[in-house]
């Protein structure tokens, strides 16, 4: 059976604006109704497995939402992950926990919980890493380059707690 085509008296037809239009105006409601997810800008956290531990998980929270989960160990012995920041602010709380598995010299294995609060001020475009410090009893972030760019409060972090899995 074949169809035959008959032209339109007004000439070709185009659906194409139609659909333009209606994918702008999708666009432009979801920026209208959800703000929140516009992002200023974004900085990174590179954290990486010191040669004693088994393995690493860190998780990183960025004004009280977590942003980003790390797990390292002999085959991914380091991670960097880049984290966008919301409009309008500068200042930043975050939080690192962690647990740290190490093999001793004994041979015994240990899991240890670290964790910190701090503040970042104007983190965009930075570049920071997860370090921890006197002997599994500190973790924060610190940018080498520029080391006033984030504040950390020594001590083990309230917010923090063991992961269900």
């Amino acid at each position: 059976m074949s169809r035959s085509y008959t032209p339109s008296p007004l000439g070709p037809v185009s659906i194409m604006p139609t659909v333009t239009v209606r994918v702008a105006a999708c666009v432009f409601a979801a920026f209208a109704l959800f703000p929140a997810v516009a992002h200023a800008g974004e900085f990174s956290v590179t954290d990486e497995k010191a040669d004693t531990e088994i393995s690493e998980v860190s998780r990183i929270y960025l004004d009280g939402q977590l942003v980003s989960t790390i797990k390292l160990n002999d085959m991914n012995r380091a991670k960097t992950v880049r984290i966008p920041t919301s409009t309008g602010r500068t200042e930043h709380s975050y939080t690192l926990c962690g647990e740290i598995t190490i093999r001793t010299p004994e041979g015994r294995v240990e899991t240890h919980e670290v964790s910190s609060d701090g503040v970042l001020h104007n983190p965009d475009g930075h570049r920071f890493y997860a370090l921890g410090s006197n002997g599994f009893t500190d973790f924060y972030l610190l940018d080498p380059d520029s080391p006033e760019t984030a504040e950390h409060r020594s001590g083990l972090s309230e917010a923090c707690a063991a992961p269900i899995s």
